[in-house]
């Protein structure tokens, strides 16, 4: 990765799942394999660290204050094409964290663009099919709901050889 500019995430780590859905993870989502805690995403893509300056930090603190820390329940198992992942309840604060990161810095938009809609989720399994994980779905449905309190936003970035790490948490108001 050495060269070329490193890009950053804003997720909500949920240490709650991990035992739930930690040793899935390892071995079905790239990004756990990379260091990436289980987590729900507000936006990714976001500027790289080489870009990132203080007056981005200072505007990012301020739109995450402005959303009240809130409770959040991972209630079900939810399927995309490739990927395998938990629902969150309420989704609403996570969109709205969304909206507002993109409505800022509107060159970043969520998973750049691939998607129409924002479907707040926390991957079990990526690149995968997740119809095939039945034996995923077995093991993670009778431990449901894995129940969280979110009360900051982590910037997550990666280092010269892709790990992810956490470069600043930020607190919700």
């Amino acid at each position: 990765m050495s060269g070329t500019p490193s890009p950053t995430a804003l997720v909500a780590l949920i240490a709650a799942a991990e035992s739930v859905v930690g040793r899935w993870r390892a071995d079905l989502d790239p990004s756990a394999r990379r260091g990436m805690p289980a987590h729900v995403t507000v936006l990714y893509p976001w500027l790289p660290l080489d870009e990132l300056t203080p007056a981005d930090e200072a505007d990012l603190a301020a739109i995450i204050k402005a959303v009240p820390s809130f409770n959040v329940s991972l209630t079900d198992i939810q399927r995309f094409p490739q990927t395998l992942w938990l629902a969150p309840y309420p989704n609403d604060p996570f969109v709205r964290l969304t909206m507002d990161v993109e409505r800022r810095w509107p060159a970043y938009e969520p998973y750049s663009g691939r998607f129409q809609n924002i479907e707040p989720h926390l991957s079990i399994g990526d690149a995968v099919d997740p119809d095939a994980l039945g034996h995923v779905v077995a093991d993670v449905a009778p431990r449901l709901p894995i129940d969280a309190r979110i009360t900051e936003i982590a910037l997550m970035a990666q280092d010269e050889d892709g790990h992810w790490y956490l470069r600043r948490a930020y607190p919700l108001g």
